[in-house]
């Protein structure tokens, strides 16, 4: 697993591309975005066990364009059947600590993020800006989801957003 920080510009992704492939890399699963004028990311890559501590040095190598830093994972088995997938999506009005809220109540049923998407965009009309998330949850089999949609539900009101808390889809969020 590979993560990537620099100054975002064309090219960044095709020269790290290019130093995994050199190495027989198989870029597997990756995450990237610019994000307040820098690119980031995480990649997992396969690797020949023999080319990665080459692959690891020459990452060194792209100091300068890109910050990466290597992590060994060991691959994971699927965790199907853990728990249902639940879509969270969340706007309402910005202000410091709505995502510490919704996540302490996640964590209360042992809920796990497995992906979370925010962005806050500006509302001329208003004056203001609002917040925007949307998250892909794995609540386990025993968690209370009455208890939860509750917590979210009086968090909601409080924060004076509109919260949808379904069944995960095949919708994209851009």
């Amino acid at each position: 697993m590979i993560t990537v920080v620099g100054d975002d510009r064309p090219g960044l992704v095709s020269a790290l591309a290019d130093v995994i492939a050199q190495h027989s890399g198989s870029w597997e699963r990756s995450q990237l975005a610019e994000l307040a004028g820098k690119f980031a990311g995480i990649v997992t890559v396969d690797v020949p066990e023999d080319r990665a501590s080459g692959l690891a040095e020459a990452l060194g190598g792209l100091t300068g364009v890109l910050d990466t830093t290597v992590h060994t994972a060991r691959p994971q088995p699927e965790r199907s059947g853990e728990g249902e997938v639940l879509h969270l999506d969340l706007i309402g009005n910005d202000r410091p600590g709505i995502i510490q809220e919704i996540t302490a109540a996640l964590t209360e049923q042992q809920v796990s993020v497995e992906d979370l998407q925010t962005k806050v965009v500006p509302t001329p009309q208003a004056g203001g800006d609002l917040f925007a998330a949307r998250a892909r949850l794995r609540v386990p089999d025993d968690a209370d989801l009455p208890a939860l949609r509750g917590a979210l539900e009086r968090i909601a009101q409080e924060l004076m957003v509109d919260l949808s808390f379904e069944p995960e889809d095949d919708a994209g969020w851009e």
